[in-house]
């Protein structure tokens, strides 16, 4: 072991300023020393590669195997003395999480050093970031000194195979891109209502009837009909292991979620006994929630789910197991006697609490094996279980109060990290939705403001989760997770104070060329043409501006919408009247990148709103309470849509100020039907007006609505014509989901992404 050691210190932070245009690693290291003199270590096949010391051979091997692959040739590995080469050492890293490295780059060698193991390989991810990006390319290394660590300890990436099921080499791949990115955790959700994908040789049944449906929906969920084809897929135990190990050669855990009590049709279809109703069921071959879940008042089902847990867990090394938890529709348990049974038989108040009682009881089976459960934020109702580590899904509220608890989470809010949302706004094939881009990703900041220091060392760090519902195909995968999980890695890797997007987005445009050296697939989407819509300055209208991050891009637009004609795009549009505005980016005169928007104007359009009632934390829309009067209205249509914002149980009520009195005569809202998302229309609207915006006049309810072929529609609420300034809209929320509907008994969901007052 080499000394003296180095400690690491946030002083030495601005020294990286310098270089990091010649350096261009993702995530950025904590510190990056370059010489006044520049030089380079040349690597070959004749360059030697050193191990200093024993476990080091999972660095020398994952560095062998990726010059093999992409640049044609290997190293020789040797443990013995030997001058110039690539040194794999240890040194003594006083940083409280495993994986600080220094790695140094002379004209005669090139040394990579960690406290451990896992800091060598995260050492050894550097220097393939220090490689040309280009091959063919001499192997070029640029004098330099790094030390790095990393700042959270969970570092993870999620798949969901159950929607869709892919093969073990691309799992293996997935591995693979989680280390290069130096993320540690791989969260493999192996059981949905879609698919049971894991073999468990006491139920055979769970793959051979609950690995298959019979059809998958044709499109976006409602979808255009079901292609009829027989769909599915498991891997047996031994693949699990394969792939167990091949993740920690490589140090990332494997973290099994095994669903409960909820999303379980697949196991219901294998064994209907376990199910309130005993059946039938079927292998769910459309997407959404529910009711068919485990039976909470039969003792078979924890006998049952105890016995799959018993052949699971020692599969994974990991002292984790996450048990899901999330979205677990109580509507079974309200009409089952044997669950209304154990809700009396324990004291407990409602079906909330049963599933509080659910979890805890098999939290206790679990921990008794030496494992600590993870469950996604519904884990919270009706009580959290002792020892469970919280996922944080439906924003950071749950994370919020889960610290406050002094329990340990892991952040991972639909808002900045779901990567089955859109990129793009003009998505060519089909997502889940929403809109998350790289630069929103990259903002994401996991320590809630409202957390104490104390309560803060409880966020372990943070996810990213992949949903396949819409993605079949692993090209897909790899389309969805690039590039916004370099920007997540560099949100969970590098010193806060080090972040900054307009570095980031220099280093991403090598990295761009670095996933075509892997072979990967990912979204160009950072380069399209991106909208944004502000209020007008002068309080007509709206300003709708263009731009993009191509640097040979220039933006065009026709003049009409029947005009071939393009013309420059120069300063942003005043958009005062209906109409409807393209755009192109063009490249080399080539288009690469359009859109289209159209503008409904009326005269709240652009003008200032508040709402007294908040839209719950991942329902708040992509421009947030202005979306409400930004004269623009989702035409996709589904809950994904960036333009929704969302209450689920209470009522929106929002005030607009005209601006001065005006004449009007009725209100619309834009809102939407989907019902087995749990979104269901208001019961009615109401419209209130005032002068003053402090004594109000109630102008009539509404309640017809014209729908679109959408799911959305329009909610008219007419009056006499009328003056004043401000205008208050009532929106009442259907309230509790009926029976017989998914989500029986929970809170309705109540979406709306636009007021237009007429």
């Amino acid at each position: 072991m080499r000394k003296p050691a180095f400690l690491f210190a946030l002083s030495l932070i601005g020294i990286a300023h310098c270089v990091i245009a010649q350096v261009s690693i993702i995530p950025r290291p904590a510190v990056v020393e370059q010489p006044k003199v520049a030089g380079q270590f040349v690597i070959s096949a004749q360059t030697p590669l050193v191990l200093e010391g024993s476990g080091l051979e999972n660095s020398a091997s994952f560095l062998n195997d990726y010059l093999e692959q992409v640049y044609g040739f290997r190293l020789a590995v040797s443990s013995k003395p030997v001058r110039g080469g690539i040194h794999l050492n240890y040194e003594r890293m006083d940083h409280p999480i495993a994986g600080a490295y220094l790695l140094q780059v002379k004209k005669d060698q090139l040394y990579i050093a960690g406290d451990n193991a896992t800091g060598v390989f995260y050492g050894v991810q550097s220097l393939l970031q220090l490689l040309p990006v280009e091959k063919g390319a001499s192997l070029k290394v640029p004098f330099v000194v790094i030390k790095d660590y990393p700042r959270f300890q969970y570092r993870g990436l999620h798949l969901d195979v159950g929607r869709h099921f892919f093969p073990v080499a691309f799992v293996k791949r997935y591995i693979d891109y989680i280390a290069l990115h130096k993320m540690n955790v791989f969260h493999w959700h192996l059981t949905e209502d879609q698919g049971w994908r894991i073999e468990i040789k006491k139920y055979p049944k769970l793959t051979e009837v609950g690995g298959y449906r019979n059809g998958t929906i044709i499109g976006r969920y409602p979808g255009k009909g079901n292609d009829g084809e027989r769909y599915g897929g498991f891997y047996t135990q031994a693949e699990v292991k394969e792939i167990v190990a091949y993740a920690a050669r490589r140090y990332v855990e494997v973290i099994p979620e095994i669903e409960m009590p909820g999303h379980a049709s697949a196991a219901l279809t294998a064994y209907p006994a376990l199910g309130c109703t005993g059946g039938p069921y079927k292998v769910q071959e459309t997407w959404g929630v529910f009711n068919d879940v485990f039976c909470a008042g039969n003792d078979s089902v924890f006998n049952f789910l105890q016995d799959v847990l018993d052949e699971v867990m020692p599969l994974f090394p990991s002292k984790y197991v996450h048990i899901g938890g999330d979205e677990c529709p109580k509507e079974s348990w309200k009409h089952c006697a044997k669950c209304q049974q154990r809700i009396k038989a324990h004291g407990l108040k409602d079906e909330h609490e049963l599933q509080s009682y659910f979890i805890q009881r098999m939290e206790k089976y679990i921990n008794g094996k030496g494992k600590t459960i993870i469950g996604w934020d519904e884990i919270l109702e009706g009580g959290l279980a002792p020892n469970a580590l919280v996922m944080s899904w439906r924003g950071e509220k749950g994370g919020i109060e889960a610290a406050q608890q002094n329990h340990d989470v892991i952040m991972t809010p639909g808002s900045h990290v779901y990567l089955d949302h859109s990129q793009t706004k003009n998505e060519d094939s089909v997502t889940i939705g929403g809109y998350t881009t790289v630069q929103k990703t990259y903002s994401y900041e996991p320590v809630p403001a409202a957390l104490t220091a104390a309560q803060a060392k409880h966020v372990l760090g943070a996810q990213g989760n992949v949903w396949t519902e819409y993605m079949k195909n692993t090209s897909k995968v790899e389309y969805m997770i690039f590039p916004r999980l370099s920007a997540l890695s560099e949100v969970l890797w590098s010193p806060k104070a080090l972040r900054s997007w307009p570095d980031f987005e220099k280093r991403l445009q090598v990295q761009f060329k670095r996933y075509g050296l892997w072979g990967a697939n990912y979204s160009r989407a950072f380069f399209d043409l991106k909208a944004s819509i502000t209020p007008a300055k002068d309080g007509d209208g709206v300003m709708y501006i263009l731009e993009s991050t191509s640097p040979a891009g220039k933006i065009h637009y026709p003049p009409s919408v029947e005009s071939s004609l393009l013309v420059p795009y120069t300063t942003p549009f005043h958009v005062r009247s209906n109409k409807r505005i393209g755009a192109v980016l063009l490249v080399d005169d080539k288009p690469v990148s359009s859109l289209w928007q159209t503008f409904i104007i009326n005269k709240a359009t652009g003008k200032a709103i508040t709402v007294a009632t908040p839209t719950a934390e991942n329902r708040r829309g992509n421009g947030g309470n202005f979306g409400l009067v930004n004269g623009v209205r989702t035409e996709k249509g589904g809950i994904g849509s960036e333009e929704w914002l969302g209450w689920q149980g209470p009522d929106m009520e929002a005030v607009i100020d005209l601006g001065k009195a005006q004449s009007i005569s009725s209100v619309d809202l834009h809102v939407l039907e989907q019902t087995a998302s749990w979104v269901y229309l208001p019961q009615y609207a109401e419209v209130f007006t005032s002068a003053d915006g402090k004594t109000w006049k109630s102008l009539g309810k509404g309640s017809d609505v014209v729908k679109e072929d959408n799911n959305a529609a329009v909610l008219t609420v007419p009056f006499s014509p009328t003056t004043a300034r401000y205008v208050k809209v009532v929106a009442k929320n259907y309230g509790t989901i009926p029976a017989g509907q998914p989500g029986a008994g929970s809170a309705a969901w109540l979406f709306v992404d636009e007021i237009a007052v007429n």
